[in-house]
């Protein structure tokens, strides 16, 4: 006949279950930060595609100069009619994101196309994970 554990013996054996419970849940904590991190990533990219495309979009509807400003030290996209601000986006608060930026802004004209002597390539970077959207120097985004 065996004598029941005593509380010492339960009280091992039930912290030795939490600690291995602990390190395994850390471990799963671990292998899903690239899948956040490339959702996050992603998300960001398809808000500065968006961002382009609301400006552009705007520039046709006034048929007035539109630009698009990209702000690497905040990560955020912001659009500016005139002296007015159309539309912010805090892309880095939002999702943790830094961005970086060929140039630092973009404008449309009245008829939808870009100007700028040359194309503009925004990264969206998170971890290891990153996104390239492309912004052709007429306008066009991929």
């Amino acid at each position: 006949m065996r004598s029941p554990p005593h509380a010492g013996q339960t009280l091992v054996e039930l912290l030795i279950t939490v600690a291995v419970a602990a390190i395994l849940a850390g471990g799963g904590v671990r292998a899903a930060r690239p899948l956040v991190d490339r959702a996050r990533v992603r998300l960001a990219a398809a808000e500065v595609r968006a961002t382009f495309d609301e400006a552009r979009r705007l520039a046709v509807l006034r048929a007035e100069r539109v630009a698009v400003r990209i702000d690497t030290t905040r990560g955020g996209v912001a659009v500016h009619v005139l002296a007015d601000s159309a539309l912010r986006r805090p892309l880095g608060a939002l999702y943790g994101v830094r961005l970086s930026a060929t140039r630092d802004s973009m404008a449309y004209g009245g008829t939808g196309l870009g100007h700028g002597v040359a194309n503009l390539r925004v990264v969206a970077r998170r971890g290891a994970v990153a996104e390239t959207v492309w912004v052709s120097r007429l306008g066009r985004v991929r």
